[in-house]
């Protein structure tokens, strides 16, 4: 009988790389709203979130994390820390830009 080793995350480590990612995800996305110049009342920035959002899943896949263990608590709190950090980096970004 062969034994399938499988590389999965487990307790602390996967929070940590949940958390790290959605952090650098959502910092990239109002960084990148920055970039491309979008105004707040933009609908596009709201795209670059959503896109920020739905890109971890692959990428917790292939980092280690079994997302199909995930609850609605943690589709929530991918979805929020993603949102606050992307409406934060880009609000600061909004302001400190020069006229």
């Amino acid at each position: 009988m062969a034994t399938e080793t499988t590389r999965q995350l487990t307790g602390h480590l996967r929070s940590v790389v949940v958390t790290g990612l959605t952090t650098v995800l959502g910092m990239g996305a109002g960084i990148t709203a920055t970039v491309l110049e979008l105004g707040p009342g933009s609908t596009t920035a709201l795209g670059v979130l959503a896109a920020a959002i739905l890109v971890q899943f692959p990428i917790l896949q292939v980092v280690g994390v079994d997302v199909g263990e995930f609850s609605t608590k943690d589709y929530l709190y991918i979805g929020f820390m993603t949102f606050s950090l992307w409406f934060v980096t880009w609000s600061i970004l909004l302001t400190t830009a020069p006229a």
